[in-house]
């Protein structure tokens, strides 16, 4: 035999077992579906494992997970779940935000979607209730937009003298968007606050909103939520660094690593529940049986070095509700 046919059989004989036990009768496979990059959703990917584990699935054990990322790209959504839907999937992990709800939504109306969304799932026409979903998707609420206006008090209360805040927001995720810019303007005109609005769905079109707050000087900036924000997490919380800006968002790894203030739910923990509600329905549980959670925890994060860093006093009443004051 030829040294190099010798290898190449080698090589398919080391990849069998993995791609074999994938297929074997009785091993259900379940296709996860996010508009990210993996790069940077190892806590999150380890909390939806647990959730299974807890379930009595374990990955390349008893259960199969094809994994489909769209590397921020909201146009190539539908054709990865297109592909998972192809494969047979047993049911659909749609983790990345709306459009990716939206877009297993869309493709199926017959496997179980469990979805991950920051927006009331009524509204959005997902399911017809929270307590009866009905159809063939059911999952976790984190509440995500629905927290624009108590972000914009705690940013006023950390910058007390605040008159104009400057909003950034992806225009590529149409929906979340539309829902934060409404509440967002609600809230600005009970508080007497001018806002300007910046999009940015690119890298670079960051690096351009914040050459326009240098230019324009808001008192601070409100971060929206979007999967793609979360995704330039270190390229937001650097800029804002640089530039001594006050910025807010809505999970509390931008303030882990830096940034200055975040309010939102435990997005790991309610990773988990989606592997726990995955399970469920890999056990013969329906989606219809499976009411929406909606998430009752909600995460005041601090960083008081940064505060400093900008010369902010950071108020006692902030510091005593505070879950984590990082020093």
């Amino acid at each position: 035999m030829k040294r190099r046919e010798f290898i190449t059989l080698l090589g398919v004989a080391a990849t069998w077992p993995l791609a074999a036990r994938a297929q074997q009768p009785g091993m259900p496979v379940i296709g996860f579906l996010d508009v990210r990059s993996p790069d940077g959703m190892t806590d999150r990917l380890r909390a939806f494992r647990e959730g299974l584990k807890d379930s009595g699935y374990v990955e390349r054990g008893n259960v199969a997970i094809e994994y489909r990322w769209a590397e921020g790209q909201f146009d190539r959504l539908p054709a990865l779940v297109t592909d998972l839907v192809r494969r047979n999937v047993a049911v659909i992990a749609a983790t990345g935000g709306t459009p990716a709800v939206l877009a297993a939504k869309e493709a199926t109306t017959t496997i179980p979607v469990v979805f991950l969304i920051g927006e009331d799932p009524v509204r959005l026409g997902l399911v017809p209730s929270l307590a009866r979903p009905e159809g063939n998707l059911t999952g976790i609420n984190v509440f995500t937009g629905e927290l624009t206006a108590k972000r914009l008090e705690l940013l006023r209360e950390i910058v007390p003298g605040a008159a104009r805040i400057a909003v950034l927001v992806n225009s590529a995720n149409a929906t979340t968007t539309e829902t934060t810019l409404r509440d967002m303007q609600l809230a600005a005109r009970a508080m007497g606050l001018q806002i300007q609005i910046l999009n940015a769905s690119i890298s670079r079109e960051i690096d351009a909103a914040f050459a326009t707050f240098v230019r324009e000087r808001p008192e601070a900036v409100f971060v929206g939520i979007d999967p793609f924000f979360n995704s330039r997490r270190a390229q937001l919380v650097n800029l804002a660094s640089r530039h001594a800006v006050p910025a807010i968002y809505g999970l509390r790894e931008f303030a882990e690593i830096g940034g200055l203030m975040s309010y939102g739910t435990d997005i790991v923990d309610a990773f988990r529940q989606v592997g726990i509600y995955l399970g469920r329905i890999l056990k013969g549980t329906k989606p219809a049986d499976l009411p929406v959670v909606q998430a009752t925890k909600f995460e005041l994060v601090i960083n008081n070095q940064t505060a400093r860093m900008l010369d902010l006093t950071v108020p006692p009443s902030l510091l005593a509700i505070a879950d984590e004051v990082i020093e």
